[in-house]
């Protein structure tokens, strides 16, 4: 038996203001129902409305989508794809906020410095600080860049949901160990990853919400950043991610 008391009110999505599309009304009274936590089948029916083998229905399409997912206790709760969204509208306030930032960790760390958000399954650079001399790592902004490979991918796989975890680790070169090591020490490093002979280091951007929504990296020549990237930069990179995370929360206030 369903508390009342562990119920919340009704989607007003679906009961108040209906667009008159009666599938979209439906789904994003799912949305909304699962906004403030996870859901039982049994919970969304009772708060929705919503028959329960339609709802069924609905909520599989919108998992297929990466709009919904399921917790460890089968639970639903909201998918990475929104996430990954909010990122993308978010996206001229966090290059915006990159810039000083970049230039900074660039001139600090005396390497070429990124910011990368992901988008479906690539990584794309949003943000670049290219170090101006030397032997560097070039990478463009608009860059799409695999999430199977390199520090930046690992941070931005490590936070997500068990369901996306275990998705994004197939055929990827780092292992779910490393990525256990990343989300304790708060950064991660890769030795030729991506490309034979280039080292990066880097440390995940937060979301008003606290969840990671971009990485902040530097990547240049392994024999320049030697095979511990970590122990020398980490520190720098990690505080340009806080800086950045502070910024983007700022802009919310």
């Amino acid at each position: 038996m369903i508390r009342a008391s562990a119920v919340p009110d009704p989607a007003p999505a679906l009961h108040e203001h209906p667009s008159g599309v009666g599938v979209l009304d439906k789904s994003v009274a799912i949305l909304d129902t699962l906004e403030p936590g996870p859901a039982t089948l049994a919970e969304l029916v009772a708060t929705t409305g919503i028959a329960r083998p339609t709802l069924h229905r609905l909520a599989a399409a919108l998992m297929h989508h990466r709009l919904v997912a399921k917790d460890l206790q089968g639970r639903y709760v909201l998918g990475s794809r929104l996430a990954e969204l909010a990122s993308a509208a978010g996206e001229d306030r966090l290059s915006t906020a990159a810039g000083p930032v970049l230039l900074w960790l660039r001139d600090t760390c005396g390497e070429s410095a990124q910011v990368f958000r992901r988008q479906a399954d690539a990584r794309v650079c949003v943000a670049s600080a290219e170090r101006p001399w030397g032997l560097r790592d070039t990478i463009p902004v608009g860059a799409r860049m695999s999430m199977k490979a390199g520090s930046a991918a690992q941070v931005l796989l490590a936070w997500e949901d068990h369901e996306r975890l275990v998705e994004g680790l197939a055929g990827a070169v780092f292992t779910p160990t490393v990525l256990a090591a990343v989300r304790r020490r708060g950064w991660a490093q890769s030795l030729a990853e991506r490309e034979p002979g280039v080292a990066s280091v880097s440390a995940p951007v937060r979301g008003p919400n606290g969840r990671v929504i971009a990485a902040v990296s530097i990547s240049g020549p392994l024999e320049r950043l030697s095979r511990q990237p970590g122990r020398v930069h980490a520190e720098a990179v990690v505080t340009a991610a806080d800086r950045l995370t502070a910024a983007i929360r700022a802009g919310d206030d």
